[in-house]
C-alpha cells in the first residue's frame, strides 16, 4: 500500500472533515466525530474544518445530499484541502460522486483506519496483512480510479476511452485477485511457523495472559511497566519493551514478552492490535490469524480506559470482537486502567476475587493486586505431581522450588524424586515432559 499523501519533512496534510449524523444522540455524534479527528492525527493529518448534515438515512448518490456536498466544494476550497474525510463508510457510488462534485479525493472511515495501520505495521505478518484489507476495500471502488480516460486522446471518442478504462479495470482486478491470492499463500505459510512457535512456548510450561481491549486503553504501557518491574535495569529492559505513545493505534504487532517478577510464578503476557467501535470488516479479517493468539490465553486482561466516560462503550465492542472471534470460556479480569485520570471522590478499591481491578500503567497503583489475582489465578487446578527428574534437567528442578510447593524431595540413582503440589501449567508441562521421554 502506497502513502500517497503523506509529505516529506513531516508536514502535515490538510483535510476537512465531514460527518454525517442520523439517529445518533448530540453525545454520540459527538464522540464520534472526536475519534475521528483523533484518527486523522494519528494519520498525520490537519484537521482544517469540520462539517457536519443531519439526514433521516445517507443520501443514496452522494452520501450527504448534493446541497451539502456543494457547500463542502467550498470548505475545501476555502482551506486549501488536499482531500475530505467522512465520518461513515461509503458506498463505491457514493464516494464517486461525492468526488466529482469536490473535485478532491474523498476518504471513508475504513480508509482512514487503513492508512494507519499501513503505517503503523512493523513485521512482515502485519504488512501483509493490512495490504490484504486493503485490496479487499478497494477492489469494488476501482471504477472512480479511471475517471481521468474519459478525458484523454480526443477524437476517439467517449466510448472508445469508456471501453479502454473498463479494459483497464478488468486488468486490474484480475492483478489484483492475484496479489490476494499470493498474500494469503504467505499469510497461511506465516501462521503455520507462529504455531510452531507457539507450540514452543507451550512446551516451556508457562501461563499466557493476553492483553486485549479498545485503542489507546494502555496495553503497552502496562506491559512496558511489568517488563520494568522484572528487571528495573534500564539497558536490559530497553530492548524488551514495546513502542507507546498517547494515539490511537500506536501499534499494531503483536508482542510477547515473559514477565518474571520475584517470589511471583513467571508467566508469559502477550500485546495485541487495540479495537475500535466499527473497526473495518476485512481488517479483522486480515488480523483474525494473528489475533487468534487470544484463544490459547489462560487469562485475558480486558483494558480499558477508565478516564474515558465512553469506557463502558468500549468495553462492549472488545467483548463483541471475542464473540465474533469465537474467544469463549477464557478467564477474564477488566482492568480499568488510568485510575489516576477519575475523579478523587469515585470509590476505586480493588477487592481479591473480583473479575475487576482499578490500576495506573503510569503510577503503578493497583498493579500488585492484579498480580495477586493473577497469581491466584494460575494456582487454581493445582495437583500434586511426583517424579523422578534426571540430575541433568537442573532447570525442571529450580522450577519445582520456584513455582510449585514441594512436599518432599530425596535423591536417588536416577535422579531426584520430588513429590509437589503444583499449579495446573506446570503439572501438564512436567507430565508431558516425561511421559513423553518415557515412550
Amino acid at each position: 500500500m502506497t502513502h500517497e499523501y503523506e509529505k516529506e519533512n513531516n508536514e502535515l496534510t490538510t483535510v476537512v472533515v465531514m460527518g454525517l449524523r442520523t439517529n445518533e444522540s448530540d453525545e454520540e455524534f459527538d464522540y464520534s466525530m472526536k475519534e475521528l479527528v483523533s484518527l486523522c492525527e494519528a494519520c498525520d493529518l490537519d484537521v482544517a474544518y469540520e462539517l457536519t448534515q443531519s439526514l433521516p438515512n445517507p443520501d443514496n448518490a452522494t452520501w450527504i445530499g448534493s446541497g451539502k456536498a456543494e457547500e463542502l466544494k467550498m470548505h475545501v476550497k476555502a482551506n486549501n484541502a488536499e482531500f475530505v474525510v467522512c465520518l461513515g463508510n461509503l458506498s463505491p457510488a457514493q464516494m464517486k460522486n461525492l468526488q466529482k462534485i469536490i473535485d478532491v479525493p474523498v476518504w471513508d472511515r475504513t480508509n482512514l483506519i487503513l492508512e494507519i495501520f499501513s503505517r503503523r505495521a512493523r513485521t512482515g505478518e502485519a504488512r501483509l496483512q493490512v495490504e490484504t484489507a486493503y485490496l479487499q476495500y478497494m477492489m469494488p471502488r476501482l471504477t472512480g480510479m479511471w475517471q481521468h480516460l474519459g478525458r484523454q486522446g480526443g477524437g476517439g471518442g467517449s466510448r472508445a476511452n469508456k471501453g479502454v478504462g473498463e479494459t483497464q479495470i478488468e486488468l486490474d482486478r484480475r492483478q489484483i485477485s492475484r496479489r490476494i491470492s499470493e498474500l494469503k499463500r504467505e499469510l497461511a505459510v506465516m501462521e503455520r511457523t507462529r504455531d510452531v512457535q507457539r507450540e514452543g512456548r507451550n512446551r516451556g510450561g508457562y501461563p499466557h495472559v493476553a492483553l486485549v481491549g479498545y485503542t489507546n486503553a494502555g496495553k503497552s504501557s502496562l506491559m512496558n511497566y511489568l517488563v520494568e518491574l522484572g528487571d528495573p535495569t534500564p539497558d536490559k529492559t530497553a530492548g524488551k519493551k514495546v513502542f507507546e505513545k498517547n494515539m490511537l493505534f500506536a501499534t499494531l504487532d503483536t508482542s510477547i514478552r515473559k514477565i518474571d517478577l520475584p517470589g511471583r510464578k513467571p508467566f508469559l503476557l502477550s500485546d495485541t492490535v487495540g479495537f475500535i467501535e466499527n473497526i473495518p470488516h476485512d481488517l479483522i479479517k486480515a488480523f483474525r490469524s494473528t489475533l487468534s493468539e487470544l484463544k490459547y490465553a489462560d487469562v485475558l486482561l480486558i483494558v480499558m480506559d477508565s478516564s474515558d466516560p465512553h469506557h463502558d462503550d468500549h468495553k462492549k465492542v472488545t467483548e463483541d470482537i471475542l464473540k465474533d472471534m469465537d474467544v469463549l470460556g477464557i478467564p477474564r479480569i477488566y482492568v480499568y486502567n488510568k485510575s489516576d485520570l477519575r475523579d478523587a471522590d469515585m470509590n476505586i478499591t480493588n477487592t481479591p476475587g473480583s473479575d475487576k481491578f482499578y490500576i495506573s500503567a503510569k503510577t503503578g497503583y493497583g498493579i500488585d493486586d492484579l498480580l495477586d489475582e493473577l497469581q491466584n489465578i494460575f494456582r487454581k487446578g493445582n495437583r500434586i505431581v511426583e517424579k523422578i527428574i534426571p540430575f541433568s534437567d537442573g532447570q525442571i528442578i529450580n522450577r519445582f522450588h520456584e513455582e510449585a510447593e514441594v512436599e518432599s524431595e530425596s535423591y536417588e540413582e536416577d535422579g531426584v524424586h520430588i513429590r509437589a503440589l503444583c499449579p495446573g501449567y506446570l503439572a501438564d508441562y512436567i507430565e508431558d515432559r516425561y511421559s513423553a521421554k518415557a515412550e
